[in-house]
This record gives structure tokens, sequence and C-alpha cells, in this order.
């Protein structure tokens, strides 16, 4: 594949070459701040040129996707432990969408394309349906009585989980003036999502 350095371990795979540019750039991130990482940052630290890395990424907000990405898993972990401290299909619901809006920013990874700058970026991949599959299976495994309201199916989890996501990226987004403290980010969500999940 004619790599280019790897510090004399060059990858055997495309997918490796990947793995590697974003270990790379989130071992940057960590040491300096997004502010300070370069593209020529990262390309030094996986020990490549700068054309290397563009072979992979085209831009740096591309490698920032895919660092923010590659944590969504341990994300989703940490939003299910969360979850599974409420009852009610009707609480889960809007917990999540209060714990999307207030976790999100404050990820060192996760956040980053919020804070790059780069919200479409974040938009396309929290409204993918790969992110819609993650949030059914969140909602799944959170142990409430899904049946009891009417959610049976992995098409009506998968459904429940967009609404929710477009929910938490609309107030994430595009915040009220003045924004909402948590109690009564919950309490609107409550008051109109809550009817149709209360069994």
């Amino acid at each position: 594949m004619g790599h280019h350095g790897w510090q004399g371990n060059p990858p055997g795979t495309e997918h490796e070459a990947r793995r590697r540019i974003v270990e790379a750039a989130t071992a940057c991130i960590d040491r300096v701040g997004l502010a300070k990482t370069s593209l020529s940052d990262v390309a030094a630290e996986a020990g490549v040129t700068r054309q290397t890395v563009y072979r992979y990424f085209p831009s740096l907000a591309d490698i920032l996707s895919a660092v923010a990405l590659d944590r969504v898993e341990e994300f989703a972990g940490r939003m299910e432990r969360h979850l599974a401290s409420f009852g009610s299909a009707a609480e889960v619901a809007v917990e999540s969408v209060v714990f999307g809006v207030r976790a999100v920013p404050e990820e060192p990874h996760l956040g980053l394309l919020l804070k790059a700058g780069e919200a479409d970026v974040f938009t396309v991949a929290v409204t993918s349906s790969q992110s819609f599959s993650l949030g059914a299976r969140i909602l799944q495994n959170v142990p409430v009585d899904w049946t009891s309201v009417g959610v049976t199916t992995d098409e009506d989890f998968e459904g429940l989980a967009e609404m929710l996501m477009r929910l938490f990226l609309s107030f994430l987004q595009y915040p009220s003036t003045p924004p909402h403290t948590d109690d009564e980010l919950r309490t609107l969500v409550r008051r109109w999502l809550g009817p149709a999940l209360d069994g």
C-alpha cells in the first residue's frame, strides 16, 4: 500500500491505518487541546507525512469526526447506566434528552465537533441510521416495561430513538434564551412527550 513512515511499523490494512491516525489525533488533543492540534501534529504523532494523513482523511474536520465517533460506544454505555436508574418509559425518554443536552458538550472527544464549529458534521453523525440503531439498543437495554406503552419492535425502538435524538439535537444546537435549567428542560419535555409514553 506504499505506506510512508509509520515509525517503522506500517499498518496491514486501510482500517488499521485510519485507526492509528485517529489514535494519534486523540493523543494530540488530550495533550495540548483541540485549539492547538493541527494536521501536522497528528501526522507527526502517527509517524507519517501530512500527505499520508490526507490519503485517509481529507481534512482535520474529518479526523475530528472520526475521533468523536470513536468514543460513541463509551458515551452510550454511560448513558445506559444513567437511564437504568429511572423506572418508567416516560422518565427514560425525558432523561435521555436531558442527559444528551448536558453531557455531549462536556465530552472531551464527542463534544469536539460542536466546539470546532463542525455542527453540520455532528448533525449528520447524530441523525445517521447507525446512531438511531445505537439509540434503540440503549433504550432496549434499559429495564423498563416498554411493552406496556406499545414500544415492542425494533422499528418502534428505532423510531423512538430517532425522535429523542432529533429533540436533543435541537435543544443542543439551538438553546432557548435564556437557556433552560435541567429541571426546566425536564419539565418541558415531560409535559409534551410524557403522555405518549405513559402506560
